[in-house]
């Protein structure tokens, strides 16, 4: 499963302004197309197929990936601040395994 997922939202803000906000995870997205090397069989399909980050338990951004998307898949979107909270981001892959952060903001 992937590993080491990076978030970066603004630690502050205030009521009303837009934000960016960033995330990537390291994971190799194994679209089930190479063959092994050694052995000459197809390399099982693996990728993080559902991205989802919540605010204050409410979905704001939700995306469905697909084995086009590269390897340590980046993604990045805005956001209307309006209250203070924490947002938890959750990529789940083929065999249903999850990794999740959390990243507060304080609003202001």
């Amino acid at each position: 499963m992937a590993s080491k997922p990076r978030v970066r939202v603004p630690k502050k803000a205030k009521a009303g302004d837009i934000i960016t906000i960033k995330s990537l995870i390291s994971h190799k997205m194994e679209t089930g197309q190479r063959k092994d090397k050694k052995t000459g069989e197809k390399i099982p399909r693996l990728i993080i197929n559902k991205f989802v980050c919540k605010f204050n338990g409410n979905v704001v951004f939700s995306s469905d990936w697909h084995p086009a998307v590269s390897a340590n898949p980046y993604m990045a979107f805005s956001y209307k601040v309006v209250e203070s909270g924490e947002f938890e981001f959750t990529w789940t892959d083929d065999a249903g395994e999850t990794v999740s952060k959390k990243a507060k903001l304080t609003v202001s």
